[in-house]
C-alpha cells in the first residue's frame, strides 16, 4: 500500500497556541511594613520568606514588583486577594490593603 506523499497543512501559528500571560504587580506605599508585605505574599502566593523579602525590598526601592505571572483570570484573582488582605495592624496610619495591578506580561 503506497504511503501518502503529502500531509494536510494546519495553519496555526506559534502565537495561536499560547495563552497570553499577565503580571500581578504590587505597588509601593508608605502605609505597610516589610513584615506585612512578607506575610501577605507568603499567605496569598505561598512564597518562601526569602523570596517575599526580596520582593518587599524591590517594591520599596523601585515602587513596584511583579509577584506572579500567569493567565489573566488567575492574575485578576491574585490582585483581588492583595486588595482584600486588609490594613497593616503594625502601623496605625494603615487604613487598608496595598494596591496591585494586572498588566500584560509583554508590557
Amino acid at each position: 500500500m503506497p504511503r501518502p506523499t503529502a500531509t494536510p497543512e494546519i495553519e496555526t501559528t506559534h502565537r495561536d497556541k499560547l495563552t497570553p500571560l499577565y503580571h500581578v504587580v504590587l505597588l509601593d506605599d508608605d502605609d505597610h511594613t516589610y513584615e506585612y508585605v512578607i506575610e501577605m505574599l507568603g499567605k496569598i502566593f505561598l512564597l518562601p520568606t526569602e523570596v517575599a523579602f526580596r520582593l518587599a525590598v524591590e517594591v520599596d526601592t523601585t515602587g513596584r514588583t511583579i509577584v506572579m505571572t500567569c493567565e489573566r483570570e488567575q492574575a485578576e484573582f491574585g490582585r483581588d486577594q492583595i486588595h482584600a488582605y486588609g490594613a497593616d495592624p503594625r502601623m496605625e496610619r494603615s487604613q487598608g490593603s496595598m494596591s496591585a495591578i494586572v498588566e500584560p506580561a509583554s508590557h
